[in-house]
C-alpha cells in the first residue's frame, strides 16, 4: 500500500509516463508482495529547471530525464528489503529507458494509523483493512 510520488520534467508521452509508473509498481509488487490493486501513484510533471537533483558528491551527472521518487509506506521492513526494492525500481526503470544515475528515491515510513483510504476513516485502525504483515 505504498503511496508513490513521482516527479519528472515535462516532455514524456502519456505512454512513457504510464510505463514509468507501471515499472515502479511492478517493483513494489515483486519485492513487497502487496496486492496488485494497492496502486497509489501521483505523477507530476515540472517545467525544465524546477527539478534540481545533483549527485550528493558521488561523482556523476544527471540528465533532464531524472525521476524523483518518494515512497511513503508503513514502517517495519528490513534495510535489506528496502535496498532490494531500490535495486528493483532502478532495474525496471532501466528497462523502460531511464539510466540508473537518473533514479532518485526517498523512502518515508509511518504507522498503520497514518492512513485513510476514504470516507475519513483510518481503515487499518477500524479493522476494515488488515494491517500488512499482521
Amino acid at each position: 500500500m505504498p503511496l508513490v510520488r513521482i516527479d519528472v520534467n515535462q516532455g514524456r508521452s502519456p505512454e512513457q509516463l504510464r510505463a514509468l509508473s507501471q515499472s515502479i509498481h511492478e517493483a513494489v509488487l515483486a519485492e513487497y508482495g502487496i496486492p496488485e490493486r494497492d496502486y497509489f501513484h501521483v505523477l507530476t510533471e515540472h517545467p525544465q529547471g524546477q527539478i534540481i537533483a545533483q549527485d550528493a558528491g558521488l561523482g556523476f551527472e544527471r540528465t533532464p530525464d531524472v525521476v524523483m521518487i518518494q515512497i511513503f509506506t508503513q514502517a517495519g521492513r528490513s534495510q535489506e528489503a528496502k535496498q532490494s526494492l531500490f535495486a528493483a525500481v532502478a532495474a525496471n526503470l532501466e528497462a523502460a529507458g531511464i539510466a540508473g544515475e537518473d533514479v532518485f528515491i526517498g523512502y518515508v515510513e509511518n504507522s498503520a494509523g497514518d492512513w485513510s483510504f476514504g470516507f475519513g476513516r483510518a481503515q487499518y485502525v477500524t479493522g476494515e483493512l488488515g494491517v500488512p504483515g499482521n
